[in-house]
């Protein structure tokens, strides 16, 4: 949801950024608490009105424990940025930053330095998988000769951006996480790098059909995961009922999320969307999860829907493209069916994964393959 910069842009930045990132990611003694909470809940703030977003930490602070600084307004400002991250500090909240370019990554080597474990890690840029399904101007794949030279392709280019931009400085501190929040391609996200993937939950999209995309892929790839309660319209009000965000806040809460964030913010960035019936549903949601504590999963409940290596489908709808490059075609109308039974009949107790390197263990307890076979370990 945030806005993009040319690609071509970043890299240009890559020299003189080199200089400047250096001591926020290159490591350091930092204390890891061991109190820190199993589950994030909060708001992402992504407009840059320091007192606006003040007056939300005041309001939230009670029923949440997480804010996404989600405005470069902020994080480009060293100043705004050092205000915002004491004024959350002072309220007992964690919080992680949101940035585009790695020009001004600099300014978070004192918010590491001086907030310590309540900096959960970087969101550094976001819906990549999205864009490349939405065919975006700055998508990473262009063409492709098939499924697999596409899936090759995205991994190898984001993997390789984000080495030039970030991984070059690590060793990483040990509870520092790279985040990114994706609609689409969850499971090459991480392949590319990223330790946390946000699914977005928004406009008509299958909250459970997003959500099993996401936990398999962290699942498998042994990732964290998280969802990100974002747009229903794309004009005022923007943001579903407070009724509705309740119903998504249980949903993906009780589907295992360890990260739950509500965008805030309008087309503009330049101000809040959320209302009072939106704060009420989150105070209602933060006495349910403190008053329903989450069970570990057992893997006698789970189940896996394999899909096919590297077939990167968006499942939106009959028109959906896969990787952006292919039309759908009987096959795609055909798996998608498959799977939607499957949702149906298992629900929160499916997960969506790939045919990659497939090992039958006891992650799960049964594993319907894409072409109709069903194995069990």
């Amino acid at each position: 949801m945030k806005a993009k910069y040319p690609l071509i842009l970043l890299v240009s930045l890559l020299v003189f950024s080199l200089f400047l990132t250096y001591d926020f990611l290159s490591g350091g003694d930092r204390e890891i608490s061991e109190d820190r909470p199993d589950f994030f809940f909060g708001v992402d703030v992504a407009y840059g009105d320091v007192d606006e977003i003040k007056e939300l930490v005041d309001e939230v602070s009670s029923y949440t424990n997480l804010l996404l600084i989600g405005s470069t307004g902020i994080s480009h400002d060293a100043a705004k940025l050092n205000e915002i991250c004491q004024y959350i500090y002072e309220k007992d909240l964690y919080f992680i930053v949101y940035d585009e370019l790695p020009l001004h990554l600099n300014s978070l080597n004192a918010v590491k330095s001086k907030w310590g474990d309540k900096f959960l890690g970087l969101e550094y840029e976001d819906e990549m998988g999205g864009n490349q399904l939405d065919d975006w101007e700055y998508r990473f794949v262009l063409e492709a000769e098939n499924y697999s030279d596409a899936a090759n392709q995205f991994v190898r280019s984001i993997n390789g951006y984000l080495n030039m931009q970030i991984f070059p400085f690590s060793p990483f501190p040990s509870d520092f996480h790279l985040f990114t929040a994706d609609y689409a391609f969850y499971w090459f996200d991480y392949k590319a790098g990223y330790d946390v993937v946000l699914a977005e939950l928004g406009w008509n999209y299958s909250r459970q059909l997003n959500m099993a995309l996401c936990r398999g892929a962290a699942t498998i790839q042994n990732k964290e995961w998280g969802i990100m309660i974002t747009w229903t319209y794309d004009h005022p009000p923007y943001i579903e009922s407070g009724a509705e965000l309740y119903e998504d806040l249980v949903c993906a809460y009780e589907n295992g999320a360890k990260y739950i964030i509500i965008f805030d913010s309008n087309e503009e960035y330049t101000e809040g969307i959320l209302e009072r019936e939106h704060f009420e549903a989150l105070q209602q949601f933060w006495e349910y999860a403190r008053g329903n504590p989450r069970k570990m999963d057992q893997s006698t409940d789970k189940v896996a829907y394999v899909l096919p290596k590297d077939y990167a489908y968006g499942f939106r709808g009959p028109e959906d493209k896969i990787w952006g490059l292919w039309e759908a075609d009987a096959f795609s109308f055909e798996i998608s069916e498959n799977l939607s039974k499957s949702l149906e009949q298992y629900g929160s107790k499916l997960d969506i994964i790939y045919d990659e390197g497939l090992e039958l263990d006891s992650t799960y307890s049964k594993y319907i393959i894409w072409n109709g076979t069903i194995l069990t370990p």
